[in-house]
């Protein structure tokens, strides 16, 4: 089994917030055939089930931002499992708006979430990076993710968070060049191949070299070429 936890805050008021993009992930995985309710446990929300065949546990931890390393170790211990089959869905305001990355161990860059989790668990874990882009200026941090996405974020966070749904499996089986294909493909869909221009017009290849060719001409056949031989 591996467990994929969320970050975010708990309650209605921090619902559309920038800083909640994990637990947004995680309930477009919850609703996906094979995975059971919510339920109360490890100090969060969690629920099991099977994404393409792939045990896994979602857990959003119910602590706060500043404290989801208690909710996040509580079930590695109980599930006996260790830090390397833990992925924690975050938002990153280093990575512009819609970009996916996703990175193993290594620090926290400010990001409370994981900070905790590190000081809880060390940072052997798995990190999916979701770009929300920066406000310019780090004083503006705060508030800019502690606020609602905008009207016109709605368009690229819908097919970045469909992306993270298509590449449930990849992401429960920790295949990740399979789920940042996924996501790419919703972000930016192939276009589709140009037509390949068609055979110049002319006369059928088993045609005789003096054919006569097909016209607009009004004139009949035999004095077409009673004029082309004048």
């Amino acid at each position: 089994m591996k467990i994929v936890a969320g970050l975010g805050n708990p309650g209605s008021a921090y619902a559309g917030h920038r800083h909640n993009v994990g637990f947004m992930a995680l309930d477009r995985l919850q609703a996906l055939p094979g995975m059971g309710p919510w339920r109360s446990r490890f100090q969060g929300l969690a629920c099991d089930g099977t994404l393409g065949g792939a045990r896994v546990l979602l857990l959003k931890p119910q602590t706060f931002m500043n404290l989801s390393g208690q909710s996040v170790s509580e079930a590695l211990r109980f599930l006996k499992l260790a830090p390397s089959d833990l992925t924690v869905v975050h938002d990153d305001i280093d990575l512009a708006p819609g970009r996916l990355k996703v990175k193993t161990g290594g620090g926290h860059a400010g990001h409370n979430g994981l900070r905790s989790i590190s000081q809880h668990i060390g940072d052997a874990y798995h990190r999916v990076r979701i770009g929300v882009g920066h406000p310019g200026h780090k004083d503006a941090v705060a508030p800019y993710v502690l606020h609602d996405f905008s009207k016109a974020d709605g368009a690229w966070l819908d097919a970045l968070l469909r992306g993270i749904e298509d590449g449930a499996e990849a992401l429960a089986r920790q295949d990740w060049p399979a789920l940042q294909n996924a996501v790419a493909l919703r972000a930016a869909p192939p276009r589709p191949p140009k037509p390949r221009p068609g055979p110049p017009p002319g006369p059928p290849p088993d045609a005789p070299p003096d054919a006569p060719q097909a016209t607009d001409d009004p004139r009949s056949v035999l004095r077409r070429l009673a004029d082309r031989f004048r």
